[in-house]
């Protein structure tokens, strides 16, 4: 028996190696749906959303927060990070939805915001409570600009989260031990990261033609940026010996394109057995920074190569990576000797 599902959107895009996948959503900026069409599993995720759906009330928070879920803002967004939103949102719903507009412009209302934060900074954790925190913000941004509300108390909220990375690069020692013990098909994703300084998800996604022998190209998925850059020799000697088994370069063990969710927990299992503990692979970006920093490389040639902004370079160096550096130091005080003269 058909089942006729109404309002069903879907989304069509084409990856990096080709391939053209369909996202299914329940509506136009709503929840995406679990499953494929036809199957039990889409079928229960519409019925869900369905039923999570209501005719928001004129002049509650509920009706600006669906106004945005069906704007171009929200659904030009990468898949990731709206499925992300999808489920901050809903937090934001179920504590809010009946808040009226008039009350954004009381000044008791940022401090009732922020108890929700604070809320959900012990339930959940302090980054996950900013990112909340974070979408809220973004949302009443964008009704500010459009006439929905008078005001957004979220402004210049300030972050819980205050975690240092200055303990969380990969060392010399980690590096060795991960290439000694991983499995042989997750040395060319380290090399990867530490040589061009990219995301996890723009390296899963890169495909062979962006590698013409001596550099490699990509477009970054967050920010659109163009990046090309050198490829070191250590890194030259690793893809030049890797079997080309797929448009992409890096694949799992079966020789297939990663999966994020694959890659991030084989990965895991791999620093665990390699004794590598307190870094991600997202560190390995930060680590990239680092290194080309100690060699003497400056924030415009390190921010060329990883395609940060010469302000986020400045802001990586200055907040979080080098205060404890010794090599820093040490490169100082031998330029110091070179450029001082002996007394005569």
């Amino acid at each position: 028996m058909r089942v006729m599902l109404r309002g069903i959107n879907s989304v069509r895009k084409r990856l990096a190696d080709g391939r053209t996948v369909t996202y299914w959503y329940a509506w136009k900026g709503g929840p995406p749906l679990r499953g494929e069409p036809g199957t039990p599993e889409f079928v229960a995720s519409y019925n869900e959303a369905v039923a999570r759906k209501v005719v928001p009330p004129r002049g509650t928070l509920l009706s600006v927060l669906q106004a945005y879920q069906a704007s171009e803002d929200f659904t030009g967004l990468a898949h990731s990070t709206r499925r992300s939103y999808v489920a901050l949102i809903g937090r934001v719903e179920k504590a809010f939805a009946d808040f009226p507009l008039s009350a954004l412009t009381d000044r008791r209302t940022r401090g009732i915001f922020k108890a929700w934060r604070d809320s959900i900074a012990t339930d959940s954790g302090r980054r996950q409570a900013d990112y909340a925190w974070t979408v809220l913000a973004r949302v009443l941004s964008w009704g500010l600009d459009r006439g929905l509300v008078a005001a957004n108390p979220c402004e210049r909220g300030g972050r819980l989260y205050r975690g240092s990375r200055a303990e969380r690069t990969w060392t010399a020692a980690d590096e060795t031990a991960f290439l000694q013990r991983a499995p042989a098909h997750l040395h060319l994703p380290l090399l990867l990261a530490l040589w061009t300084g990219q995301r996890q998800g723009d390296l899963l996604r890169l495909p062979w033609s962006a590698y013409d022998g001596t550099h490699i190209r990509l477009r970054q998925s967050k920010s659109g940026k163009p990046v090309m850059i050198l490829v070191g020799a250590p890194l030259k000697a690793a893809l030049d010996a890797t079997p080309k088994r797929s448009p992409i370069i890096l694949t799992n063990s079966d020789g297939k394109p990663w999966t994020s969710d694959g890659f991030r927990a084989s990965w895991g299992k791999a620093c665990k057995k390699a004794g590598v503990t307190g870094v991600t692979f997202h560190d390995l970006r930060g680590t990239a920074v680092t290194r080309l920093a100690v060699v003497g490389a400056t924030e415009a040639e390190i921010a060329n190569i990883t395609g940060h902004s010469l302000r986020d370079v400045h802001a990586i160096l200055d907040m979080h990576y080098l205060a404890r550096d010794p090599a820093l130091g040490e490169n100082a005080i031998r330029k110091l000797e070179r450029g001082t003269k002996a007394p005569n």
